[in-house]
C-alpha cells in the first residue's frame, strides 16, 4: 500500500472504504466505530480528527470527523475525495430545527442546502451554485429510514458561517422560504462532491429548536441519535 501524506491526513491510499461516514465531533466518530464496526482500526488522527475504517455487516466503511464549518469540512472531504478515492460522504450531524413541523430528535435529509457562505466564490461562476444532494443517495437513506420507522423531513437546509450572529433576526428571512433547519457543514460538502464527480449527503438529527427553544444535552448528541448513525450505514452497505 502506497502513503499518502496531505496537511491533514496521514494514511494508506487504500485506507478508507468507499463511503465515509462524517460527523463534526471526533467523539461522536470513535463512538460510532466502537459500538457499529467490527475491527475497527484507527486510520487517521492528525490534528485529533479521528478516523477509522471497520466493516458492517460485511462492507467496508469508514468514519472520520470533520470538525465545525464548511472550511473544514471542505479540507477533509476535498482530500478524501481527491486523494483517497472515496466515492461517497455522508455527513451525520446535529441540526437546529427552523419549522414548527420539525421536531427535536426528528431526522433531516438536505436535499439541498442554502448558505450565508461565499464557498463558492472559488469557482468563478456568473451566478448562485445551488448545492444539492447525490439523489442516489438520498433515495436509498430515505428508503432506510423508512425501513426503521423514522420520524423524518425532506428538503432545505441552510448551512451558516455564523452561530452566534450579530443580527438576532437574521433566521426569519430563511424561514419565510420553508428552510428545515440549520447546520454549518453541508453546502461546502456539497460543493465539494459536485466539483469532484462524486456523492454527497447530510443526514442530520434535530438537537434543538429555535422555534419552541427546546434542545438536547451535548452528551445525547455524542453518543446517541443512533437511529441517524443506523441510516447511514444501511446507506453505506447498499451503496456497497
Amino acid at each position: 500500500m502506497a502513503l499518502v501524506t496531505t496537511p491533514h491526513i496521514n494514511a494508506d491510499k487504500e485506507a478508507f472504504g468507499k463511503t465515509v461516514l462524517m460527523p463534526g465531533d471526533p467523539l461522536r466518530s470513535k463512538f460510532i466505530a466502537e459500538n457499529f464496526l467490527e475491527d475497527a482500526v484507527l486510520v487517521n488522527n492528525i490534528r485529533g480528527i479521528q478516523g477509522y475504517t471497520g466493516t458492517y455487516q460485511g462492507t467496508k466503511v469508514s468514519v472520520m470527523a470533520s470538525g465545525m464549518g464548511m472550511p473544514t469540512i471542505g479540507i477533509y472531504s476535498y482530500e478524501l475525495f481527491n486523494f483517497f478515492d472515496v466515492e461517497n460522504i455522508l455527513r451525520i450531524g446535529s441540526t437546529g430545527a427552523m419549522q414548527e413541523k420539525v421536531k427535536v430528535r426528528d431526522i433531516v435529509f438536505g436535499m439541498g442546502a442554502c448558505t450565508n457562505s461565499n464557498y463558492a466564490g472559488q469557482y468563478g461562476l456568473g451566478g448562485t451554485f445551488a448545492p444539492i444532494a447525490s439523489y442516489p443517495l438520498l433515495k436509498e437513506a430515505i428508503a432506510q429510514a423508512d425501513r426503521l420507522g423514522a420520524s423524518y423531513h425532506v428538503g432545505n437546509i441552510l448551512s451558516s458561517d455564523t452561530f452566534y450572529n450579530d443580527d438576532k433576526s437574521a433566521s426569519e428571512g430563511w424561514q419565510k422560504m420553508g428552510v428545515l433547519c440549520v447546520e454549518m457543514e453541508a453546502a461546502a460538502l456539497y460543493m465539494n462532491a459536485a466539483r469532484c464527480g462524486k456523492n454527497a449527503l447530510a443526514i442530520l438529527t434535530v438537537s434543538d429548536s429555535l422555534v419552541t427553544g427546546e434542545e438536547t444535552t451535548a452528551e445525547e448528541r455524542q453518543n446517541s441519535f443512533t437511529q441517524m448513525m443506523e441510516i447511514a450505514l444501511g446507506t453505506a452497505v447498499r451503496l456497497g
